[in-house]
């Protein structure tokens, strides 16, 4: 079944590994066959790998775009994942449905289940830093009774 894309002026993707950009007006692109492709906004470059889940993002779309790579990228990819889920127990359920998928080899698939753990991974350091920020204002206030006796 073929693939239509709407792809917008100034829009890139990555199509097979090669990036490609629109530099006209807005375009229908029709994929006939199977093919790696990436659009612009579920692209991470290396620098974006702040996180240890971005670090897990980007290994699989790496082993997805290139596949000449695939056994090193998948190996980094297991290896930033089993750290993820040593470090987050919590999301093992994420991690378990994102690991059948790269298994069946449906890595654009897995980049969808990575996609979820970011966020899981933001909602758990949005958390840690409020409670962090909350405990950091208790001991101000108590620093600051201290100094007032």
């Amino acid at each position: 079944m073929p693939l239509k894309l709407d792809f917008k002026s100034g829009e890139k993707m990555v199509i097979n590994g090669a990036v490609v950009e629109n530099i006209g007006p807005n375009a229908k692109i029709l994929v006939h066959n199977i093919a790696a492709i990436l659009r612009d906004k579920e692209v991470l470059t290396e620098k974006d790998c702040v996180t240890p889940a971005a670090r897990v993002y980007f290994a699989l779309q790496c082993a997805y775009v290139f596949p000449e790579k695939h056994d090193h990228y998948i190996k980094l990819f297991d290896k930033y994942l089993d750290d993820f889920v040593g470090a987050c127990p919590s999301a093992t359920d994420i991690v378990e449905e994102i690991r059948s998928n790269v298994t069946s080899e449906d890595l654009y698939k897995g980049l969808k289940g990575v996609r979820r753990l970011i966020a899981y991974e933001a909602d758990t350091l949005n958390s840690f830093h409020e409670g962090m920020a909350k405990l950091a204002a208790m001991a101000e206030t108590d620093e600051t009774d201290e100094l007032s006796q």
